[in-house]
């Protein structure tokens, strides 16, 4: 299947945003300027940008038949044999052990994602529970464009709107693989959580997100 125009227009400007990334720490992070500043660009290309500076791996994705296809080739290329997947959109696609222990990469949807931060907004509401996206290695997420925020504050008045009083035990706020760093400031992966993160982001115009 051939990409579409508007598929290859938001992968173009997405490309374009990760050759000139943002210098860390971040410009005028002291609090000089106003915490919350208005998205300037469309929010799948400013998480996109946040997130791959988090070393977490992003794919756009113009409907869910280009994400099965996406997916599948990165199981296959990876040569992953134990996906452990317990939501029901996708358990019947992709799941093939029950056991979350010894996976090579488990499978999850999420609440919200925040552009602003890269970040994926996860709760104990969701079928996944509380352990699979940082018990496996590889942590894969699907997520849909209508499912995008801003920022953090904005993720949280839509779960309290959500959820109301009966909000979940458990949010979780995931910006990338797990890394810790010794004295020595040395960087490790995966230590504390999975050390790779995906994150299939998927056109929501047409698809049932």
């Amino acid at each position: 299947m051939g990409t579409s125009a508007a598929k290859e227009n938001i992968l173009r400007r997405i490309r374009q945003a990760l050759s000139n990334p943002v210098p860390l720490p971040f410009p005028q992070s002291e609090g000089v300027g106003s915490l919350y500043q208005p998205a300037k660009d469309e929010l799948e290309i400013l998480f996109a940008e946040a997130f791959t500076q988090l070393q977490g791996k992003f794919a756009y994705c113009e409907n869910e038949a280009d994400l099965l296809q996406q997916l599948q080739q990165l199981i296959t290329k990876k040569e992953w044999t134990k996906i452990y997947c317990c939501e029901s959109r996708w358990n019947e696609s992709f799941s093939n052990t029950i056991h979350l222990a010894g996976c090579d990469a488990s499978i999850t949807g999420c609440e919200y994602l925040v552009a602003r931060t890269g970040t994926i907004v996860m709760s104990a509401a969701q079928q996944s529970g509380r352990t699979v996206s940082v018990y496996a290695p590889i942590h894969i997420c699907i997520a849909y464009t209508n499912q995008l925020v801003y920022d953090l504050k904005d993720s949280l008045q839509l779960l309290k709107d959500q959820f109301g009083v009966n909000m979940p035990s458990l949010i979780t706020f995931a910006s990338g693989p797990s890394r810790t760093a010794d004295i020595e400031k040395t960087l490790v992966t995966g230590v504390h959580g999975p050390k790779e993160v995906y994150l299939f982001l998927v056109d929501s115009t047409d698809a049932k997100g």
